[in-house]
């Protein structure tokens, strides 16, 4: 099926709970067109650009440098390029440095990457005109806890971190917030990382008698504790963070290791016609092809609130919800997605799939 055909059902899903659909926009999209992430850089240009030629929305690609030095030349070419929005933003460094500027332009910005919650609460306090995509710096702590909280309450719990400081940090985030509702593990440890095995790790779990593990290690790590525990015969559930979305290093992941984690969008019911649609075309929806594409037909349907309220377009954004690839986007008051993007993931025969529903798939 044509592309213009496929995508075409999607803007119709659009229409349904959207406003009457009005002239595009002029968009720019700041992404590194050169240098070590000049890839990704790539992907948020092909589906911003998927997105905007169905609506005629106009695309002003501007290059981020990922440096400090390189903020002012940023806000600059932001600024003459007449943009309404822009979207993007890999780098803090850039980000930071062109708000101010976007502001009294009006120039609503959003990242599909930063996840500073410094610059977010500085950029309400300085009413910067920042929405993100990406969830938060404590977003994957708060859905660890909820996941816990929901399925091992009454289990016997046990924390462990790999001594680094993303890793230390997430657990002891989560220790913190069970320990104010009552919620004790029976076992924690610090363990070293980068080991051929963890025989004695487990053994201090199944001693222990934690029969439910959080990690906050990485997946080489994850796969090597759960592969020793399979084999000495000790029953426990592995569930770890974001990081376990990665490629198996030396170790494969054993089936059943939980992980909180950002489900891959391109499995999803909501993007199916447009994945369809972009492999037919020669795009494979990757990284942050599809993000950037959702961040597109958003503002796309916030000018189309806009006109129909006679308003801002950052005053529309602040409404919806809007249906995206992504799922529906509704922005809370600290300019955050209202719905978390984690979700409770099981890794089953090669892929990530819904914990709760193993067998539709992830």
């Amino acid at each position: 099926m044509p592309k213009s055909i496929v995508t075409s059902l999607f803007i119709a899903g659009l229409m349904l709970a959207s406003p009457a659909l009005s002239a595009g926009l002029k968009l720019a999209v700041v992404a590194p067109i050169d240098g070590p992430f000049a890839t990704l850089g790539r992907q948020i240009m092909d589906g911003a650009a998927f997105q905007a030629g169905e609506r005629g929305s106009e695309v002003v690609a501007i290059g981020e440098s990922c440096e400090p030095a390189g903020g002012d030349e940023l806000a600059k070419a932001l600024l003459a390029s007449g943009a309404e929005a822009a979207i993007g933003f890999l780098c803090t460094e850039g980000l930071e440095a062109v708000l101010p500027a976007l502001a009294e332009a009006g120039m609503p910005a959003i990242t599909l990457s930063v996840r500073s919650d410094i610059l977010m609460e500085d950029a309400l306090k300085k009413k910067w005109p920042l929405y993100r995509l990406a969830p938060s710096g404590k977003a994957e702590a708060r859905a660890i806890i909820d996941a816990i909280v929901a399925n091992w309450r009454d289990k016997p719990l046990a924390l462990i971190d790999d001594g680094t400081i993303h890793s230390r940090e997430l657990v002891e985030a989560v220790r913190n917030a069970l320990a104010e509702i009552g919620i004790t593990p029976v076992f924690t440890d610090t363990y070293r990382p980068a080991q051929e095995q963890q025989v004695s790790l487990v053994r201090r779990l199944a001693k222990s008698g934690a029969t439910h593990v959080f990690t906050g290690g990485d997946r080489n790590d994850t796969a090597i504790i759960a592969r020793d525990a399979k084999a000495e015969n000790i029953p426990i559930t592995l569930m770890g963070g974001d990081v376990l979305y990665a490629a198996d290093l030396n170790v494969p992941l054993e089936n059943g290791v939980l992980a909180v984690t950002i489900p891959d969008a391109s499995r999803s019911q909501e993007a199916a016609p447009v994945v369809k649609a972009m492999r037919a075309a020669g795009l494979e929806p990757d990284g942050y092809v599809l993000p950037a594409f959702a961040a597109v037909s958003l503002l796309e349907q916030a000018k189309d609130q806009a006109e129909e309220d006679d308003s801002a377009l950052s005053d529309a954004l602040m409404k919806g919800p809007y249906p995206t690839v992504l799922g529906p986007i509704r922005f809370n008051s600290a300019h955050e997605r209202v719905q978390s993007p984690y979700k409770l993931m099981q890794w089953q025969d090669g892929r990530f799939v819904d914990a709760a529903n193993p067998g539709n798939g992830g």
